[in-house]
């Protein structure tokens, strides 16, 4: 789950992090009247669950009250990578004599947090990513020891940030690690860490993305979840409890286990297809589950097949053969049914699929890797 920059500030300044003074308006009118309180020169910056504001036109300076409306009146409504701007964050402008990126997040290879510090930070931190990673130093996180200072000093000696920002920047490390730990945070940044010309350091920009599986303990944040800033299949399939991921591909992928359904990405795309999707019923799926997995999937206009993939453990292939016939009886389904069922009950799973009564072309499949080799035939 993404939080909006100013909620991710908000969350820091609890911390002890010095945020630029600044509120959120929803309005032209909020905007100059917040920009009128603060007395200083503003920044308008728009607030939506998307990188790239800056160069998208989403973020302006604004030397006046009136000018801070002016820019405001522009940038809400404003169509940033498909999401509306609905609110702008006004804050003061910072004086900038140098900016640095820090940044924590989930090194699912090294199965470890890693933490990144640069002296190059700003608006083009990606760029540095993907052409000089060399200007990025990173360090791995026991997570029996946490963060150490010795790290801390090590990134910032590589990360080459000057002396007059190293003592101050290991505080802001070490309180990044703490919010990023107590908010089942997957990624939190700051972005740029700020020296003004005055040799002050603050965080004008934050992001925080939490972990949505532990949004159960996290009361406060998860009342922060914007349905309407997700994609919105993503959102429908949330609603439905299901764990989906829209891609932009034509095979609809329907499986049971996050790895089995990750294998299956790889196989349809290893046989010349695109995956439409990531969908995991999880073991011991019911009917009512697959029929309504296969009706978020077939939302999705570009969808020319599904590729169902059923290894039964605790999963009955049979429970999931009911579903798929109990959806071809109640929905109008145009495109083909790649089904794979093998495990727990297959052979009965298979005889019901075989037996059914369906307009529905369902297409049986013995292995994964035939499977994906007619899906993509049908797709084709």
């Amino acid at each position: 789950m993404k939080v909006h920059e100013y909620q991710a500030k908000e969350v820091f300044a609890r911390y002890g992090v010095p945020i630029p003074r600044g509120r959120v308006a929803e309005t032209p009118e909020q905007a100059e009247a917040i920009a009128r309180e603060l007395g200083v020169r503003c920044i308008v910056k728009s607030q939506v669950h998307v990188g790239g504001r800056g160069k998208a036109g989403g973020i302006k300076l604004a030397a006046t009250p009136e000018e801070a409306r002016e820019v405001a009146s522009k940038i809400l409504g404003m169509n940033i990578k498909g999401l509306i701007v609905k609110k702008v964050l006004v804050e003061e402008a910072a004086d900038i004599a140098q900016e640095f990126y820090l940044g924590i997040t989930v090194d699912r290879a090294a199965r470890r947090n890693v933490v990144m510090v640069s002296a190059a930070g700003g608006m083009d931190i990606e760029e540095v990513a993907a052409k000089t990673p060399e200007k990025i130093a990173k360090e791995h996180i026991d997570p029996f020891l946490g963060l150490c200072d010795y790290q801390c000093r090590e990134l910032i000696y590589k990360g080459g940030l000057p002396a007059e920002v190293a003592r101050l920047a290991t505080s802001f490390l070490k309180v990044l690690y703490q919010v990023y730990c107590d908010t089942d945070a997957t990624l939190a940044e700051i972005n740029p860490l700020v020296l003004t010309k005055d040799n002050k350091v603050i965080a004008t920009d934050a992001k925080l993305i939490i972990d949505d599986n532990a949004l159960y303990r996290q009361k406060e944040l998860a009342p922060l979840r914007e349905e309407s800033e997700e994609d919105p299949l993503e959102a429908e399939a949330h609603r439905r409890g299901l764990t989906y991921v829209h891609l932009d591909g034509s095979v609809g992928i329907i499986g049971n286990g996050a790895g089995l359904v990750m294998g299956t990405l790889d196989v349809v795309q290893r046989a010349g297809g695109k995956p439409a999707n990531f969908l995991d019923i999880g073991g011991g799926a019911k009917a009512a589950v697959v029929r309504d997995s296969l009706e978020v999937v077939l939302m999705d206009p570009k969808v020319k097949a599904v590729f169902f993939n059923i290894f039964g453990g605790i999963t009955r292939c049979d429970e999931v053969a009911k579903g798929i016939i109990e959806a071809t009886r109640t929905m109008d389904i145009k495109v083909p049914l790649v089904v794979r069922l093998t495990g727990t009950r297959e052979a009965e799973g298979r005889e019901l699929l075989a037996t059914a009564a369906s307009k529905v072309q369902l297409v049986p499949a013995a292995t994964m890797a035939e499977a994906a080799e007619k899906v993509v035939a049908l797709t084709s």
